[in-house]
């Protein structure tokens, strides 16, 4: 190309990166003749000058559950904003799964990582050779970010409201038992329940998985085993779907007779029929707010300070609980 306009490679080269040190006329010249031979640019060329990719990782457990999806979402359409590419991967909470992810991430140069680790965040540390940033962490000692929900308040709020609406024997049906979240949201629960004097059954206490299976099965048990519970603190709003299903199925009357509180507030839980009482996470913004922090500690690189978001969690009250 520089041969045929008459003018030097580095002018050609200035005017396709669109740096300085070349004139108007000359960097549409280049343009002009670069559209006509349908010239593309090396993009592993350009990220082997300018250690630059413009790509990140997303590592989450679960596409299925909307409120992975949104946060999905959230890191995608940030990340575009800000000129990124990001690649997803989902483990389906396996991680063998995660740890191959991880290295494919790193062999194709990506910048940083957002991940939602499927065990101990410790774990990552001997893993992941490229700055990350961690949804949901539990490590305050970290050399990495993290941005969460504030998970004990949720759990905190959503039993308060259960015990207000009069319910007493109320149970937890959560997920996984050494989960982060799952271990904060008991933890909120387990102090409602202290400062309204009501007293702590461990038997009240079951965990599975985070999905509907599990929420109705856990249901079906703890029903079975203590046919006093009257209200449902659930790990999440799919369980939440789970345990609303058995209570269906069981013709146990929502919420006279039993209250059930989710968390998350997924796009399914405001359907008119379902109209779930759930606590709502800021689960676009959680995405979004990865993607930025995730920027910022890659700008900063070794002399990034670490940061911890903590966002904050509502009430949402629906029909699946009874009016205070």
């Amino acid at each position: 190309m520089a041969r045929e306009l008459g003018i030097s490679y580095s002018s050609v080269s200035r005017a396709l990166s669109n740096k300085e040190g070349v004139s108007k006329e000359t960097r549409k010249k280049v343009l002009k003749e670069a559209k006509r031979i349908g010239y593309r640019p090396n993009q592993l060329a350009r990220e082997l000058v300018t250690k630059q990719s413009n790509t990140i990782g997303v590592i989450i457990p679960d596409i299925l559950n909307p409120f992975f999806a949104e946060i999905a979402k959230g890191i995608l359409e940030e990340a575009s904003i800000k000129g990124y590419t990001a690649l997803l991967c989902v483990t389906n909470w396996d991680v063998q799964l995660e740890k191959k992810y991880i290295k494919n991430l790193e062999e194709k140069r990506v910048e940083g990582i957002i991940i939602k680790p499927c065990e101990d965040e410790q774990k990552l540390e001997d893993s992941i050779n490229t700055p990350y940033v961690i949804l949901e962490g539990n490590n305050v000692n970290s050399a990495h970010s993290c941005v969460e929900v504030d998970n004990e308040k949720g759990g905190y709020i959503g039993t308060k409201h259960l015990i207000e609406c009069g319910y007493r024997k109320i149970a937890y049906v959560g997920g996984k038992k050494y989960a982060y979240s799952n271990e904060k949201r008991l933890k909120g629960y387990k102090r409602a329940l202290a400062e309204n004097n009501i007293d702590l059954d461990e038997n009240l206490i079951l965990s599975g998985e985070f999905d509907s299976k599990s929420g109705y099965e856990l249901a079906k048990t703890a029903l079975a085993d203590n046919p006093h519970i009257d209200g449902i603190f659930c790990g999440n709003d799919v369980m939440a779907l789970g345990v609303l299903h058995y209570a269906n199925q069981a013709g146990i009357n929502i919420p006279e007779e039993l209250g059930v509180v989710g968390f998350d507030d997924i796009s399914y839980a405001s359907l008119p029929q379902i109209e779930l009482t759930t606590v709502y996470q800021p689960k676009y913004n959680l995405g979004k707010l990865a993607v930025n922090t995730l920027l910022d500690d890659i700008k900063e690189g070794k002399e990034k300070t670490l940061k911890r978001i903590i966002l904050q969690p509502d009430l949402i009250k629906r029909k699946t609980t009874r009016k205070i």
